[in-house]
């Protein structure tokens, strides 16, 4: 019997706007707070991803770098330039290429591509957790997707959105 496997999916916190590329855009003092805040949101719940697939953008691994400490862990990252503006299917393709060895992945993206692939993972499904999600999904905010089966075997309309959380600082 295979076991289940979880997806969570971060989108990066408030970013600031300075005269610079988008990909070079830093956090702001906010952003700075909602990512620790959302390591411990994380903690507090036991999701501390085996392996961390992290936009290459600036945000993005400055939201991992300060969520992280609270993880206690060592998850493996992986920075992927393919999260930053990919699809939803190169993401799909990105987490079913996870070898079977991780069991809680986790993926640092952007709005819309994150929002976007955690619709499309969950389908038509009803909650709570998702019709917040669908409204929009805030900056640091955390989707946690529960995934029958293989990373390989993941589709569109397979997965259920367990939790939706916007932790602030």
């Amino acid at each position: 019997m295979t076991q289940q496997r979880r997806l969570i999916v971060l989108r990066h916190a408030k970013a600031d706007w300075p005269d610079v590329p988008d990909e070079l855009r830093p956090l702001a003092e906010r952003g700075r707070a909602d990512a620790a805040a959302a390591g411990r949101w994380l903690a507090a719940h036991g999701l501390v991803p085996d392996r961390v697939l992290c936009s290459t953008a600036v945000r993005t691994r400055q939201t991992w770098e300060l969520a992280e400490p609270a993880l206690g862990g060592a998850p493996e990252l992986v920075l992927e330039p393919r999260a930053y503006k990919g699809e939803v299917d190169e993401l799909i393709g990105l987490v079913r290429a996870l070898p079977p060895m991780v069991r809680t992945a986790m993926l640092v993206g952007h709005r819309p591509e994150v929002q976007e692939l955690v619709l499309a993972l969950a389908g038509e499904r009803e909650s709570e957790p998702l019709e917040r999600l669908r409204e929009k999904f805030a900056t640091a905010g955390i989707a946690v997707l529960d995934v029958p089966g293989e990373w390989s075997q993941l589709v569109p309309g397979s997965v259920e959105l367990t939790e939706y959380a916007v932790p602030r600082g």
